[in-house]
């Protein structure tokens, strides 16, 4: 009988799960103590509660030696694993407050005990629902409902007035088209007239000039692709124009000036030069030019 005790003593022994390691892991909101044993943990495990305490015990678990440790957390206060015959009781010191929730790894390699707060139970008593605000009677307003009759109508008139001075804009539009017409295109007219007076302006430039005495100058204008000499003074004098072999450096101009003194002598002496009866036609011609380049001229 004996050996048949000891035999079966060895056996389970043999059979039982050793526990290697146990990690403690404090979060904010639980507290987990992981188990590992050496092969799968397929035994009993039984729970029970006090007012501080929650006792586990494996049955068929085995360890070492006892093993305690203190933990900080709220939950988890401190945990003691005491080596029993035959199974492994574990002591956990706890708040009222904290519940147990045990579960095994996917292998059975590992057990998980976490502690967290419990869950509020539900009430077996119905308690009286609160009143919602859309439930609540409400006085009626007459004032409300005539104001926003009042706002409709004004939104309505305001409509329909614009819809009757858009109506008539566009008859006006398509009764008058020629009036409409004639005004832009007489706006347009009076555009291209400013554009050719500013455009004829700014191709009139002074080439060359130079002063003769204290009231009179010999002064060269470009104006298109010509050129002109004129004697600008008490007489306002075309000499000549030049439409090809224009001047194009001072001393040009120069060496033109010297090869007419005569005639220049004879403008300023009072004395008609041939050279002015040629040109006649051409300066009556370009009357209004010279006008104009002597009035830009002098503001210059």
């Amino acid at each position: 009988m004996k050996l048949f005790f000891l035999f079966f003593l060895l056996i389970s022994t043999l059979n039982a799960s050793k526990i290697l390691s146990y990690n403690i892991y404090d979060r904010t909101d639980r507290s987990d103590v992981m188990i590992t044993f050496d092969t799968p943990y397929e035994d009993v495990i039984k729970q029970s509660t006090t007012s501080s305490q929650i006792i586990i015990t494996l049955s068929g678990a085995s360890i070492e030696s006892a093993k305690m440790k203190k933990t900080n957390s709220s939950f988890l206060h401190s945990i003691k694993i005491i080596p029993m015959e035959n199974q492994t009781q574990i002591i956990a010191n706890v708040s009222r407050q904290t519940q147990l929730h045990i579960s095994k790894t996917s292998d059975a390699y590992g057990l998980r005990l976490r502690f967290s707060v419990k869950k509020a139970l539900k009430s077996s008593f119905k308690t009286a629902p609160s009143p919602h605000l859309s439930t609540l009677p409400t006085k009626k307003s007459d004032n409300l409902s005539a104001s926003y009759y009042i706002v409709v109508t004004i939104l309505i008139v305001g409509i329909f007035i614009l819809f009757i001075l858009k109506r008539k804009i566009t008859n006006n539009s398509f009764k008058n088209p020629k009036k409409e017409a004639w005004l832009f295109q007489e706006n347009q007219e009076k555009q291209k007239t400013l554009q050719a007076q500013e455009q004829d302006k700014a191709n009139v430039s002074i080439r060359f000039q130079k002063a003769l005495d204290h009231e009179n100058s010999v002064v060269m204008l470009d104006f298109a692709d010509q050129s002109y000499l004129i004697l600008m003074g008490k007489s306002n004098i075309l000499l000549d124009k030049f439409h090809g072999e224009k001047p194009t450096t001072q001393e040009d101009f120069n060496s033109i000036l010297q090869n007419r003194n005569e005639e220049l002598e004879n403008f300023l002496g009072g004395q008609e030069s041939p050279k002015q009866e040629q040109h006649e036609d051409t300066t009556e011609a370009l009357r209004s030019y010279k006008e104009r380049a002597a009035t830009m001229l002098y503001d210059v």
